[in-house]
């Protein structure tokens, strides 16, 4: 949730450092804050709100001479967003300054412990008890400092840190929480995630948990918990800095929704081969599948619907039961989990910390894990059996559009697959499949085509402040992630219902004027949705529909406004539906003057349960 960037160089670190921390504001945060060290001192500059105003206070870094600094954007856990709550966090005697990712599960037993040793604290944060913990072993030794202090330390932490005894390095360590070197030329850097180092370099080292780092101008060093020595490889990331920018774009949300066609393109084209699906990579074994007594989706947010859509087409077509569970609750629930369970985890930047709790739960269960995800080394990646990349690229706005529609894209690849293996689909069907997902990116351009009509009904309907969502089966499930769209940048409440559990009490909840947005597109359930759109509308809503050109004629009967999007197999409805409801989303947010790429409260990486 929270971005940390550092940089060790032969150049002014505070303007790298206030660059860095721009390019991850994506990620939500409500403080900022750098270190530089001057070659004396660590001179630190935070505040309570966003990046610019800390480019303001030290004007754009020059106020903070020095070659060697760490920055950081804090998402509150632990104290209110404050100037003093704010990274970076100077330890008791001043000799060191922190940074950190993460919650530190034990701080509160941590911190009585230092105060009994004379340490008085300032913040209410478990970052300034990770300072003081370092300083408390430091004794001219910052790596054994740092290796000492965290292995008392319970939880997740990404950590930079620099110290005024050794003003040409910084430190790196992590647990569970994403941290990526930079090799440059002249400078190396330090980041939560790559989009920060981009400008600078695209040779980069994954640190993984409990490895050290020791970051010069010159030099890498990379040491072991234990603090042996170790070589790891330099990667090379294959997308550039304009990847993570927005291209002429007002916001990053609006051209990550144009970029889906290509997105989706880019999923699943290498895995069609002569007319099949092949997942090369996976090691799921046509005895295993036939033999899966259960799947389980385990997932957040909008990966968890994602995982809704899959439930109905795994099922339909694998003829295997499908339990979707969101990860905050899987480890509560007592799951009925074995060997013969395959457990999907969905997170778009494999670091969310609720899906890696229950990964971890299933994989100690017996269950055998196989991954979707974006980002390539992350945690969940790294932690499955088996992983399907959506290679998505960057998405940089908050509220996720391309990463959703490549998240199902692969869940497509995968129930085809899986059907085909356990015989449950016909080769008439399978061929049809094949063709429809061949076809899925043209249509996606079509519908982008032309978006005046999407505008248009926005404004008509952006000051509406409660809006509800209804459909049935895969419907439903896209009902979900439409609703979850328009609230959380619109700030409007919005809710998504199945459609025949309208009577059980929500039916009360409809008045005049009311906007119901009706989602039809599965053509087996349009009569019954139909009736569903009478009962509202006898009590007074508007109904905005979103159907097929094949279902058009009965919506258009029942609906004040209309959507069409064009015919499709039913498995692939729910990747043409999606688009109209982002784009309403955004268009309503505009109108509204909201902050649609990074709405209030809400972060993209959520690292922390």
């Amino acid at each position: 949730m929270c971005g940390i960037v550092g940089f060790a160089g032969h150049s002014e670190a505070a303007p790298v450092l206030l660059d860095g921390l721009a390019r991850l504001e994506y990620r939500g945060y409500d403080s900022a804050g750098v270190v530089v060290c001057d070659g004396k001192d660590l001179n630190v500059v935070k505040t309570k709100g966003y990046v610019e105003e800390l480019s303001k206070l030290t004007d754009g870094g020059k106020t903070l001479p020095g070659t060697v600094g760490i920055g950081h954007t804090r998402w509150a856990t632990h104290g209110q967003p404050t100037d003093t709550n704010a990274h970076p966090h100077l330890s008791f005697h001043g000799s060191l300054a922190v940074v950190h990712n993460g919650i530190i599960e034990n701080y509160a037993k941590l911190r009585e412990f230092l105060i009994g040793k004379g340490y008085a604290f300032k913040s209410e944060t478990d970052t300034e008890v990770a300072a003081n913990m370092i300083d408390y072993y430091y004794d001219d030794d910052i790596l054994k400092a740092v290796a000492e202090a965290t292995r008392r330390m319970e939880g997740s932490y990404a950590l930079g840190i620099v110290c005024k005894d050794v003003p040409d390095t910084i430190i790196a360590t992590r647990k569970e929480s994403p941290l990526v070197l930079g090799i440059g030329d002249g400078c190396n850097l330090l980041a939560s995630d790559v989009a920060a180092l981009l400008r600078y370099t695209r040779n980069v080292i994954y640190l993984e948990d409990g490895e050290i780092a020791e970051i010069k101008a010159d030099s890498v060093q990379l040491y072991s918990a234990e603090l042996e020595r170790i070589e790891k490889p330099v990667s090379t990331v294959d997308w550039d800095v304009s990847a993570a920018e927005k291209g002429g774009y007002e916001h990053f949300m609006l051209k990550e929704i144009m970029e889906q066609p290509d997105a989706v393109r880019k999923t699943i084209s290498p895995r069609l081969k002569d007319g099949r699906v092949v997942l090369d990579g996976i090691r799921l074994t046509p005895e295993y599948v036939k033999n899966l007594h259960k799947i389980y989706i385990v997932a957040c947010g909008s990966s968890y619907h994602v995982g809704m859509v899959a439930k109905y087409n795994m099922e339909k077509l694998v003829r295997k039961p499908v339990e979707v569970a969101l990860a905050s609750e899987f480890r509560y629930c007592d799951p009925l989990v074995d060997e013969n369970t395959l457990v999907i985890c969905i997170s778009q930047s494999g670091t969310t910390a609720d899906t890696i709790a229950a990964l971890r739960q299933a994989k100690k269960l017996g269950a055998r894990i196989l991954s979707i995800v974006n980002v390539v080394g992350s945690v969940i990646a790294e932690e499955s059996d088996d992983v399907l990349y959506t290679w998505a690229g960057p998405e940089i706005a908050v509220a996720t559009t391309k990463a959703y529609s490549t998240q199902l894209a692969v869940t497509y690849l995968l129930t085809l697959y899986m059907a085909e293996i356990c015989g449950t689909v016909t080769p008439e069907k399978y061929d049809w499949a094949v063709r429809e997902l061949e076809a899925l990116p043209e249509k996606l351009a079509k519908l982008l085509d032309n978006v005046d009509q999407i505008q248009y009904l926005a404004s008509i309907y952006f000051n509406k402040e409660d809006i509800f969502f209804i459909g049935r089966n895969i419907d439903y499930a896209l009902s979900l992630e439409g609703s979850l769209k328009l609230k959380e940048i619109s700030y409007i409440h919005s809710e998504a219902y199945a459609a025949g559990e309208l009577k059980h009490g929500t039916i009360s909840l409809i008045e005049p004027g009311r906007l119901v947005i009706s989602v039809a597109s599965y053509t087996p359930l349009v009569p019954k949705t139909v009736s569903n759109i009478v009962e509202v509308k006898t009590r007074g809503a508007e109904i905005l529909s979103i159907t097929t050109e094949e279902n058009a004629a009965d919506l258009a009967k029942v609906s004040d406004n209309m959507i069409v999007i064009p015919d499709a197999m039913d498995l692939f409805l729910p990747s043409l539906a999606i688009v109209p409801m982002q784009l309403f989303a955004y268009y309503v947010s505009l109108m509204r003057g909201c902050s649609i790429d990074k709405p209030r409260n809400l972060a993209k990486s959520v690292t922390v349960e």
